[in-house]
């Protein structure tokens, strides 16, 4: 039901658990009006849901006009507002009526519908919702997580990104992550803004690898290293920042070339952790800066073939990870005993 200024549907009042919810039917058009999904914007950190996918919004609304389709109830989150953009009445019984201001525009945030909205701000189908009442965004963003947690095509990284942003201390609940999204946003870093997150880039750049990647390169570091034995998370976030700045000074033209060598592919992210472990082992008490390991690493870095033919090329997972780091490694020792020899 609509009026000249005025949105206005009809709903039941209810909890859903521990929440306060309403319930109703309203058409797809109405609902998709009034309502936006809040895509993660990795340039600017806000949004915490997952990228648009056309097809999948495209499947829905091809299947939603068929005969007997249906679908379980969307889910939306009223936030909350301070100007009555939107108010909740409730009338006899459990019955209550929705108005939303058709000047406030979209408001109800898709909590667990974005893609079965995508494409029917045409249509007339009627669909059942629940919503959600005037949860913060931060509490939309955790019920987000576990109701999405396990889906099919939520990104890991995603989900990471939605850990940090509700972590009380990131560097203490869990390092790994807080190095690998320090990697992403200091603009020391090669890897500045080249970390695929989940969400939706407007910069332009090309990701190179994703959050979780780096996330269980980093943590294979800090296993090895021990370095958080006796540094903070803040001082390891900068010794790994400092050797992969190295490894793009030493190896310029594989990683201006991201698609044609393995450095940024799992492997060999996995692979050059390890090697930062033991550069940094080996100079406990030093500065493990981009001058050091920038040295260090022109030592033997170039020996190896990065290329997507060369030995590193089909290596893959833990296993592969570490068989590429023993053949660094023996490369590494190789051009020691050279150079040893030589002299």
């Amino acid at each position: 039901m609509k009026d000249k200024t005025d949105t206005k549907i009809f709903c039941s009042l209810g909890t859903s658990a521990q929440r306060p919810v309403i319930l109703g039917f309203a058409a797809a058009r109405l609902l998709a009006l009034h309502s936006f999904a809040d895509i993660l914007d990795e340039d600017t950190g806000r949004g915490y849901q997952r990228r648009f996918n056309a097809k999948h919004s495209l499947d829905f609304r091809k299947y939603i006009q068929e005969p007997n389709s249906t679908t379980i109830p969307l889910t939306f989150n009223l936030r909350p507002c301070e100007d009555d953009a939107w108010t909740l009445k409730k009338l006899a019984g459990q019955s209550a009526v929705l108005t939303i201001k058709v000047a406030a525009g979209k408001l109800m945030a898709q909590v667990d519908c974005q893609h079965r909205m995508g494409y029917l701000s045409d249509m007339d189908v009627v669909l059942p919702f629940m919503c959600f009442v005037g949860l913060s965004i931060r509490e939309e963003m955790e019920i987000f997580g576990i109701i999405n947690s396990k889906a099919k095509g939520l990104s890991n990284s995603l989900l990471d990104f939605h850990d940090a942003s509700l972590a009380a201390d990131l560097g203490v609940e869990r390092p790994e992550l807080f190095i690998a999204l320090q990697l992403n946003t200091n603009s020391e870093s090669p890897w500045y803004r080249q970390l695929d997150l989940g969400g939706t880039a407007t910069s332009g750049l090309s990701r190179r690898a994703s959050l979780r990647t780096m996330q269980k390169a980093i943590k294979r570091f800090l296993s090895q290293s021990k370095i958080l034995k006796s540094e903070s998370p803040e001082t390891a976030a900068e010794v790994v920042i400092a050797f992969w700045a190295a490894l793009a000074i030493v190896l310029k033209e594989e990683w201006n070339s991201p698609r044609s060598f393995l450095i940024n592919k799992g492997v060999g992210v996995y692979a050059l952790m390890t090697i930062a472990s033991d550069l940094y082992q080996e100079n406990v008490g030093g500065a493990c800066d981009k001058r050091y390991f920038t040295s260090k690493l022109a030592e033997f870095l170039n020996e190896i073939d990065w290329s997507r033919n060369g030995p590193l090329n089909g290596l893959g997972g833990g296993g592969g990870a570490n068989t590429a780091a023993t053949y660094i490694r023996q490369c590494r020792g190789t051009r020691s005993l050279r150079l040893v020899n030589h002299a």
